[in-house]
């Protein structure tokens, strides 16, 4: 055997061997070419409006808050619901809150918010949609981690509805980030829209094989839906959640009709043991008191400031305010 036969040799068994390549890597040595401008200042909290180099094409876009406590400060990413984006009033509510509680929060738009389309095609560009949310999600990782305001061990993620649901397959993949709030949230798109025909199925067999389909046939054709499952099915967080070395907490609503209970369920059976659930009396839209509740659990497991009545008082006034769903 000569000994060109036997690099080549060696190389192949190594390329034979070599782990998959992971949707959700990309090349951390590209520049964020980050731009910041102020946006408004609430509650004496600096939020500034901001746009960095995506991976996957185009411009993140999104909103930076910046607390007044002394840093180092704990670094928090902020997923909105859908539809909506990161200027949602409920979720500058979210945002308000953390920086209040003396975090540097970001907060991302997702991809269908930057082009102000809806959040679903049900063709296979939602799961191009969902790969380029998860890396921008890290890549405003990367913004926080650089800051020299941010404890870079000190990194957690917060999400609501669709960006809980996209939260949990975040934390599957994203091993910096230490602790997580994941708020009304699902296993993810297939896991919204079906039940398994099997009731016994747990974790990623609900979204496998026979499923009873929310949507009409005549809204979503078989053959259209079929390309759409075979996209979606091996990003869909409900598969990676349970991968996560984060700290979690769970927050749902018994009468939550987007939601479900039977859903959420599921993906609370999925997560890691430890984990924290939390069942609220309420629909889609959880009380103050579930904001509160996920400032406590981020202030235990991040050095946040723990909530004060002051917080609590500010957040009830906010709740009176009407506000779309799902944001």
């Amino acid at each position: 055997m000569t000994t060109l036969f036997r690099l080549l040799l060696v190389s192949a068994l190594a390329a034979s061997h070599a782990p998959a390549q992971s949707p959700f890597d990309y090349d951390a040595r590209l520049p964020l070419d980050l731009r910041d401008s102020l946006w408004q200042t609430q509650e004496g909290i600096e939020i500034r409006a901001i746009s960095f180099a995506s991976p996957k094409g185009g411009r993140v876009t999104g909103l930076l808050y910046l607390p007044t406590t002394p840093a180092p400060h704990p670094g928090v990413v902020l997923g909105h619901g859908a539809p909506g984006n990161s200027r949602g009033f409920r979720t500058v509510e979210l945002g308000l809150a953390l920086a209040k509680s003396g975090a540097v929060v970001l907060a991302i738009d997702a991809p269908f918010a930057r082009r102000n389309a809806p959040p679903l095609s049900f063709t296979p560009s939602d799961s191009a949609d969902q790969i380029q949310l998860i890396v921008d999600f890290r890549r405003g990782v990367d913004l926080l981690s650089n800051r020299p305001d941010v404890d870079r061990s000190r990194l957690g993620y917060l999400g609501n509805s669709y960006g809980g649901a996209q939260g949990a397959l975040l934390v599957g993949v994203e091993p910096r980030i230490t602790a997580a709030v994941l708020r009304v949230a699902d296993g993810g798109f297939l896991a919204h829209f079906s039940d398994p025909c099997d009731e016994g199925a747990r974790g990623p067999e609900t979204i496998a094989g026979c499923l009873r389909w929310s949507i009409a046939e005549e809204d979503l054709p078989a053959a259209q839906r079929e390309r759409w499952v075979a996209s979606l099915r091996p990003i869909e967080p409900i598969q990676f959640v349970g991968n996560t070395r984060a700290r979690l907490l769970l927050q749902s609503g018994r009468q939550d009709d987007a939601v479900t209970p039977a859903r959420a369920r599921r993906l609370h059976a999925t997560v890691p043991p430890g984990a924290t659930v939390e069942w609220y009396d309420s629909g889609h839209r959880l009380p103050p008191g579930a904001t509160l509740s996920a400032v406590a659990f981020l202030a235990r497991h991040l050095g946040l400031s723990a909530p004060s009545e002051a917080l609590a008082d500010w957040l009830e006034a906010r709740a009176a305010v009407p506000a779309s769903p799902l944001r």
